[in-house]
C-alpha cells in the first residue's frame, strides 16, 4: 500500500536505494527488497519497530555491513546517480555520506574540539575546516565553550550535539541519524530537532532519519518509508502519512473512535497482513 506524491514536479534525486537485501552470517535475510529516496536537501524519515531493518538501511548506505558480517547480496545503492553499494566506507564518507549512529559513540577520553577534528579526516581542503568548526559552534554553542574538555563530562544532549557537529565537520551532502533522541529528554529533543532543521535549511543537508518516535519523525521530515519485517510497507509525504488511518493508529497512538471500539475490534493483525500483502 503506497501513498502517491501527487505533485507532478520532479525532483533531483540525491540518493537511491534500489530493491536491496541483505544477510548477516550467510543465514539471516534482514533486509528483503527495500527501496528509498532522497532528494536534494530533502528531510526523509525511516520509520517502524525495533528489528524492521531501518538500521541495516543505514549501515548498508554507509558501507559498513561486512565490519558485523552482514552483506548485500542483491540491488544497488545510487549516488548522484553512481554506484556506492561496493565501495569502502571511507570512499563514501569523502563523497557527501556520514552517519551519526545510535547511542552517542564519542572518543570519551578526546575533547570536544579533538572528537569534532575526527570527522575531518576524509577532507583535503584544510584550510576550509576552521571555518566550519565556527560554524559548527553556531549551531551548538555550549559546544564552543566547553572545547578543551574532554567529551565522557558532557551530558547525553551534549554529547549527541557532538556526535552530530563531529558529523557535519565531513561536509556532508546526506547526513543519516540513527535514533537521535534516544535516551533524551524532550526538552533537549526538540532543541535538537530545532538546530537540525535549521542545518537542513542554511546549509542545504539533505537529512536520512531513522527514528522510533514517529510523531517527532513525521513532524520533521518532508517524506517517510514505514518499514515492517524488512519491508518498505507504505511511504508518502509526511502529512499524508500523519493523516492515514494506520500510521495514526499503530505509529502514532490515535484513535478518534477509541471508546467504540475494544482492543479485539481494532484488528490489528489484519491490517498489518494488509500492509504486507
Amino acid at each position: 500500500m503506497r501513498c502517491e506524491i501527487g505533485t507532478g514536479t520532479r525532483v533531483n534525486r540525491m540518493l537511491k536505494v534500489n530493491n536491496i537485501e541483505v544477510v548477516y552470517n550467510n543465514v539471516i535475510l534482514v533486509l528483503k527488497g527495500i527501496s528509498l529516496e532522497v532528494a536534494d536537501s530533502a528531510v526523509v524519515a525511516l520509520l517502524g519497530v525495533n528489528g524492521a531493518g531501518k538500521t541495516t538501511t543505514l549501515k548498508a548506505i554507509s558501507g559498513i555491513l561486512e565490519s558485523e558480517n552482514g552483506e548485500l547480496e542483491d540491488g544497488q545503492i545510487e549516488f548522484r546517480g553512481k554506484p556506492i553499494h561496493r565501495l569502502d566506507p571511507d570512499k563514501i564518507v569523502k563523497l557527501g555520506i556520514t552517519m551519526v549512529p545510535e547511542g552517542r559513540r564519542i572518543f570519551e577520553d578526546l575533547n570536544v574540539s579533538e572528537n569534532l577534528m575526527i570527522g575531518a579526516h576524509t577532507r583535503p581542503d584544510r584550510s576550509q575546516i576552521k571555518k566550519d568548526l565556527e560554524m559548527i559552534f553556531g549551531y551548538f554553542p555550549v559546544l564552543s565553550s566547553r572545547k578543551n574538555q574532554r567529551a565522557i563530562f558532557l551530558s547525553g544532549g551534549e554529547q549527541q550535539m557532538l556526535v552530530i557537529g563531529r558529523a557535519l565537520v565531513s561536509n556532508p551532502q546526506l547526513m543519516m541519524l540513527d535514533e537521535p533522541s534516544l535516551g533524551l529528554a524532550p526538552l533537549l529533543v526538540r532543541e535538537i530537532f530545532a538546530i537540525l532543521r535549521r542545518i537542513n535549511g542554511e546549509q542545504k543537508t539533505g537529512i536520512l532519519l531513522v527514528e522510533q518516535n514517529a510523531r517527532i519523525a513525521l513532524n520533521f521530515a518532508h517524506y517517510g518509508y514505514i518499514m515492517e519485517n524488512g519491508k518498505v510497507v507504505l511511504d508518502g509525504p509526511s502529512q499524508l502519512l500523519i493523516e492515514n488511518e494506520d500510521v495514526r493508529e499503530f505509529y502514532l497512538g490515535v484513535n478518534s473512535d477509541l471508546e467504540k471500539k475494544s482492543y479485539a475490534d481494532v484488528k490489528h493483525y489484519k491490517r498489518r497482513k494488509r500492509w504486507l500483502s
